[in-house]
């Protein structure tokens, strides 16, 4: 075989033999890529979610390059180059195959990434443990791809004599530069350390509701130095990992999405209480936002001028407990204004037999 491609080499310029086994190394990498995409592009035909659609999504665009540059790896050998240029030729296409290959790894972590997302999905009502699963997943792919650029930029260096001769003299110093690196980066490494503390004890999870700075709003994303709190209004809040370690805060969703809502109402001393009782289990009996856990209407307070009624609801979740205050808020004003009109709140005048008016 050898033989028969030195036969074949000669009958051709240099430039011309070398250009042609670039094109075939380039033709062959496509023609493997396009097989294989056509396996999987069959194969994910048959259910809505597979490992052969996320791997076509996934593995598309890193295919591209990695075949056709391993291809070019195997066939660098055949090529007819100058000792010089045939170093260069090898050591470039040796650095393009090792990141090639790190974008591979990186494909193959979002592949895995798809399925653990769909084995663990989050629209169900109670999804507290896929939101621990996602919280972990999301950080430790953060922190893997992070190692892979790392590593990635370690092995070209190392692949250059005089950088393995620079290094193996910085060695010595190594001790003395971890110090000073440390000083100078001790809020980045506090941050990274909040982040495994929080990837791992989970006082937060992706999708979680928390109260921060006066903030109504849900975790949208977990990094390795920071956090994105979706508010309910769309804005986004952006506070350091290291928050949710040294500082309160409240979360709604630690250990279930259920919740309790309160609703105030301040009326005349004369309300039928028992009246409004009624109409409240009425209303939560018509509408679906009640959970059928726990409601109840008291009087929590006798003010000056009115007493203070506390109407104590639940519900599935946070949403759903804003949309059902609101609701029996409006509701029962309504039922008050339409039905008791003087037990709102009212300011008295009470004249005495001296015709001198005292306010009330």
């Amino acid at each position: 075989m050898k033989n028969y491609v030195e036969d074949w080499s000669g009958r051709f310029n240099p430039w011309a033999w070398n250009l042609i086994i670039v094109i075939s190394a380039v033709v062959i990498g496509l023609a493997v890529k396009f097989i294989i995409k056509t396996i999987l592009n069959y194969n994910k035909k048959h259910t809505d979610y597979s490992l052969f659609l996320s791997a076509v999504k996934n593995f598309s665009r890193p295919m591209n390059h990695f075949v056709p540059l391993f291809m070019l790896n195997l066939m660098e050998p055949l090529m007819v180059l100058t000792p010089r240029y045939d170093l260069i030729l090898t050591r470039t296409v040796e650095i393009a195959l090792i990141i090639s290959f790190a974008i591979l790894l990186m494909s193959a972590m979002n592949v895995f990434e798809d399925y653990v997302y769909h084995a663990y999905d989050l629209n169900k009502e109670d999804n507290l443990r896929e939101r621990k699963i996602r919280t972990q997943i999301q950080f430790i792919r953060k922190v893997l791809g992070t190692l892979i650029v790392f590593i990635t930029i370690a092995i070209i260096l190392l692949s250059f004599d005089n950088v393995r001769k620079i290094g193996a003299g910085l060695l010595t110093g190594v001790g003395i530069g971890g110090i000073i690196i440390g000083f100078a980066a001790q809020k980045s490494l506090g941050n990274l350390l909040a982040g495994f503390q929080i990837a791992f004890t989970q006082p937060i999870r992706i999708d979680d509701v928390l109260v921060v700075e006066g903030e109504w709003g849900r975790v949208e994303d977990i990094t390795l130095t920071y956090v994105v709190l979706k508010i309910w209004d769309q804005r986004r809040l952006i506070l350091p990992i290291n928050y949710f370690i040294e500082k309160p805060f409240q979360n709604w969703t630690r250990t279930s999405s259920e919740i309790l809502g309160t609703v105030f109402l301040y009326l005349d001393y004369n309300t039928p209480v028992d009246a409004l009782r009624v109409e409240f289990e009425r209303l939560l009996a018509t509408t679906e936002l009640w959970d059928k856990r726990v409601h109840g209407i008291q009087v929590t307070d006798a003010k000056v001028n009115c007493i203070e009624l506390r109407v104590l609801v639940s519900a599935h979740n946070s949403s759903q407990a804003f949309d059902l205050r609101c609701y029996i808020r409006e509701q029962l004003i309504k039922f008050i204004k339409d039905n008791y009109p003087e037990s709102l709140p009212l300011n008295r005048v009470v004249v005495n037999n001296d015709g001198l008016d005292k306010q009330q």
